[in-house]
């Protein structure tokens, strides 16, 4: 075994995401066209829906190069269409889940493309104008004993996007570990390129846009940096325009929420009564804006500009871009139950969302440990499992007899004295009695246990490095572990390979049968 291995897995989510997924919610959710005619019938008209400069007026957000541009070339001058995914900005690049929507976001577009016979590229929007420092300042790495997170120290003020967030030397704590979680690294330059992005005085969100370019442009997949001047102009018209509606869009957002929990579901954004769905960009911040303050939006100074909130972000992307489908996760998905009032209430068509593609990758010292200790990928879902069931595998019989012995004389002992007590004693108290001593014979079953797990060192810690690799930090994998380690190990194979995937995938949202399906209530206020 020495290759990865590349498992397809649910995708998991909220009741409300799985829920959408399999077509319970026609009310919410744009439909997922029913084979090749539907779809053909849906983006009939898609490339007439959005400005006919959109690729000039984003040109400098969007900067193509490559396989990218050729790709992206061919859909501006043919009237085409693109697949489009996103995620805000993560350490070193960010985990495996952003290099999986990206990989679905070009299945998808290869798929559309094949099938309807219109040029479809994939486009990557990159949300460096986020301000969560906490989500783009770590990532994990699976390093031997386990999984480890590196984390750059805070320092920006609330509400300063990553594209405007300095990295400085801190930056060096961390690049020996990821490294280190390299290993070998066969195909070095996606190690080096990426440290050489993550870079002191680069902007995090440079960084981020730079490490994607260099992964995903051979891929055809260009990457939009949403901080670019160029998309606040874009974006405008439609920004002033949910700014100045403010108090219609806040009534259809909640009655939208209201409507959520009245179906025993938990909306994905929570309302927040007061306030626009806009941020007002200025001196180098961004605040969301109260109700009252946006109303009174016009025209703004040269230094100062509008961007979405979560619920206005894929309505504005759809209203920027010709967008055939947007390719999310689980809790996109959920919120986009919501979006669907937005944009109907902003008279934007509203957006399609597929599901991306989920895996696991399990590498060749992983499998060896799998097979060595008869153990599944899932089995390390249960954060002690393995080592317990391994460890009490390593007792002694001498041990495991006595234990069990031990049980017995228990149960025996208590079940005598209780016929002995003659009905001196409630039923209450002998049953206490035997959960008492049960429960201390559990107890020094659990020290025996440790005992053995602490005498077990290189076996404990192969199975650490294992669950680091599959569940780090007690979560998937693709939501936790930085993706460039794995292409700096395999390289352009693995690519390959996670495409042959996504592919299957793509096909089934194409041709198979529908993950969400009939269209929304057009109930919204229009605005």
């Amino acid at each position: 075994m020495s290759v990865p291995i590349v498992r397809t897995e649910p995708l998991g989510g909220s009741a409300l995401s799985q829920s959408a997924r399999t077509g319970q919610l026609p009310q919410w959710y744009r439909p997922l066209p029913r084979g090749v005619e539907e779809w053909r019938e849906y983006t009939g008209d898609i490339a007439r829906t959005v400005a006919p400069t959109w690729f000039k007026d984003l040109e400098g957000a969007i900067a193509p190069s490559g396989a990218a541009a050729a790709r992206l070339s061919r859909v501006v001058k043919g009237q085409g269409l693109v697949v489009t995914t996103g995620q805000q900005p993560g350490l070193f690049g960010g985990p495996l889940m952003t290099l999986v929507k990206a990989i679905t976001a070009r299945a998808l577009a290869d798929e559309l493309e094949a099938s309807l016979g219109v040029p479809v590229a994939p486009l990557f929007w990159a949300a460096t104008d986020d301000a969560d420092f906490n989500e783009a300042a770590a990532v994990s790495v699976a390093l031997d004993g386990g999984a480890r997170e590196l984390r750059l120290d805070p320092r920006a003020p609330a509400g300063m996007p990553m594209a405007r967030i300095p990295i400085d030397r801190d930056i060096d704590h961390h690049v020996a570990l990821f490294r280190e979680a390299c290993g070998s690294a066969a195909h070095v330059a996606y190690l080096e390129e990426t440290l050489a992005a993550y870079r002191d005085g680069a902007t995090i969100g440079d960084s981020y846009v730079a490490v994607l370019r260099r992964v995903l442009e051979p891929l055809e997949m260009a990457v939009l940096d949403v901080s670019h001047g160029s998309v606040a102009r874009a974006a405008a018209p439609l920004m002033r325009r949910a700014a100045n509606n403010g108090e219609a869009l806040a009534g259809v957002s909640r009655r939208r929420s209201d409507e959520i929990s009245a179906a025993g579901f938990t909306p994905q954004v929570d309302d927040v009564p007061g306030l626009s769905l806009v941020f007002l960009n200025r001196d180098g911040l961004k605040r969301r804006l109260p109700l009252q303050d946006a109303a009174a939006v016009r025209e703004l100074p040269g230094d100062q500009f509008l961007s979405a909130t979560v619920l206005l972000r894929p309505v504005l992307e759809r209203f920027l871009l010709p967008t055939a489908a947007y390719v999310g996760g689980p809790g996109e998905i959920a919120y986009f139950a919501q979006v669907s009032a937005v944009s109907d209430a902003l008279s934007v068509p509203t957006p399609l969302i597929v599901p991306r593609w989920s895996t696991t990758i399990v590498e060749p010292r992983v499998q060896r440990t799998l097979g060595r200790y008869q153990v599944s990928v899932e089995g390390f879902a249960d954060p002690h499992g393995v080592e317990t069931r391994v460890a009490r595998e390593r007792l002694s019989p001498d041990i495991t007899s006595a234990l069990a012995g031990l049980r017995s004389n228990v149960e025996s002992g208590v079940s005598l004295f209780g016929a002995a007590s003659d009905g001196l004693l409630a039923s209450e108290v002998i049953e206490g009695l035997r959960r008492s001593l049960d429960h201390r014979v559990a107890r020094v079953e659990r020290r025996m246990l440790a005992a053995v797990k602490r005498r077990e060192t290189e076996v404990m810690r192969e199975l650490a490095t294992a669950r680091g690799s599959l569940y780090p930090h007690g979560t998937r994998q693709e939501r936790k572990l930085a993706f460039i380690p794995f292409l700096a190990r395999y390289g352009p194979e693995l690519i390959e390979q996670m495409k042959a995937a996504a592919s299957a995938h793509a096909q089934s949202l194409v041709s198979g049968p529908p993950s969400i399906v009939s269209p929304p209530a057009a109930t919204a206020a229009r605005v």
